[in-house]
């Protein structure tokens, strides 16, 4: 098969693409405690994996290969454009890069990044006056940084699924639930019946669809 110019191979597209993500996320996050580091660290490990298959070496290609040949005669599995495992599977025709899922992650990840800059600027400012975040995007959830990244991530796996990515995600999610309650008992012991009060209106993590006076 043809598929013209080498489309993986290329580790210096691997270095700045992750490079470029990792830096963004951290001038808006800023990790400061261990917790923190643990939370960038694994979303930073997810951006490397990922790039190192949309760039370095498909192995999630390799590895359904076999199947993919078997369904999709002619494939070629070295083009750039098959990486885009869904539109593939959907047996979408064109240039995925266009396709209602690839535009539908640029959303993902645009409000990801947005939601994570306007969240850290009000938890910036609330622990300066060591006092408790509840405005902005705290208004409507305890924890939209952790939204965030769970948005950025999606985003990713919309435009560019592996295998490695796909099993991380579940474990993401996990880790930053337990990150979550972790979080909010710590801030318990430091606001006391305040923060209860503000974790009684507040969901942890789905916002109320039409906000309330009262508490639920």
């Amino acid at each position: 098969m043809n598929h013209g110019e080498a489309a993986y191979g290329l580790w210096s597209l691997v270095i700045i693409n992750s490079a470029i993500f990792i830096m963004f996320a951290f001038s808006f996050f800023k990790p400061a405690s261990a917790r923190d580091w643990r939370t960038f660290g694994a979303f930073a490990a997810f951006v490397v994996a990922l790039f190192v298959e949309m760039y370095g070496f498909p192995l999630t290609i390799y590895l359904l290969s076999g199947w993919l040949q078997t369904r999709y005669p002619g494939l070629d599995l070295m083009s750039h454009n098959t990486g885009h495992l869904w539109s593939t599977l959907l047996g979408e025709k064109g240039d995925p890069h266009f396709s209602p899922l690839h535009i539908a992650s640029y959303i993902f990840l645009g409000y990801g990044f947005y939601l994570l800059s306007a969240a850290w600027n009000i938890l910036y400012h609330a622990q300066r006056r060591h006092t408790l975040a509840t405005s902005g995007p705290y208004e409507r959830v305890r924890h939209p940084q952790y939204i965030a990244f769970v948005l950025i991530l999606l985003g990713f796996l919309l435009q560019w699924p592996t295998l490695l990515t796909l099993l991380m995600f579940p474990v993401l999610l996990f880790m930053y639930g337990r990150l979550a309650v972790t979080e909010e008992n710590q801030m318990r012991k430091e606001f006391g019946a305040a923060y209860d009060s503000y974790a009684q209106r507040t969901p942890r993590f789905i916002p109320h669809i039409i906000k309330t006076g009262s508490p639920t």
